[in-house]
């Protein structure tokens, strides 16, 4: 073999290890934003007219398996999360819910039934229209990405810390 073929068979094998080593590379890249897409942080928020400002991590358990049909001041209930299913979710279902996804459907089908006119329990499709229907519903608090709030609802202290707070509940990482 000349010392030409020699090189360009040591070429063509470096580059496909390079080539290899670049789609190696990429592959991680991508897996590592997906599970940091995943892993947000959320808030609790509330309607406005909501007398509650704070809430401590019980309360919210009960909130959210829609245990608590009323609020001190007599106004119905009702948590708005985004489905269970979403990947943004996750950290809320092994936190809070402490159950699979399958489990949390079962329960939310639960606790709706027989509350047909003021759901104990909404799931909405995305952040905005989370932030909408908690601003629209009068009793309502939901789950939501910290970068979806906005003025028309309030967010609720969770364990005496607000969102972005070290030590905060619902902190993605």
């Amino acid at each position: 073999m000349t010392k030409f073929h020699e090189n360009l068979l040591a070429f063509h094998v470096a580059g496909v290890s390079v080539v290899y080593c670049r789609v190696l590379s990429l592959s991680l890249f991508m897996a590592v934003c997906a599970s940091l897409a995943a892993a947000r942080d959320l808030a609790l928020v509330s309607n406005k007219g909501n007398a509650v400002s704070t809430m401590a991590f019980p309360e919210l358990v009960k909130v959210c398996k829609g245990q608590t049909n009323k609020w001190p001041d007599g106004k119905s209930v009702t948590f708005i999360m985004r489905a269970p299913s979403s990947p943004e979710m996750k950290l809320f279902l092994e936190k809070v819910y402490e159950m699979p996804e399958a489990q949390v459907k079962e329960l939310v089908a639960t606790a709706n039934h027989g509350r047909v006119g003021h759901p104990a329990i909404m799931i909405v499709d995305s952040d905005e229209d989370l932030v909408n229907k908690v601003a629209s519903i009068p009793g309502a608090v939901g789950v939501v990405d910290v970068y979806a709030i906005n003025s028309s609802v309030s967010v609720i202290k969770l364990a005496g810390k607000l969102p972005l707070e070290p030590g905060y509940l619902l902190h993605g990482n």
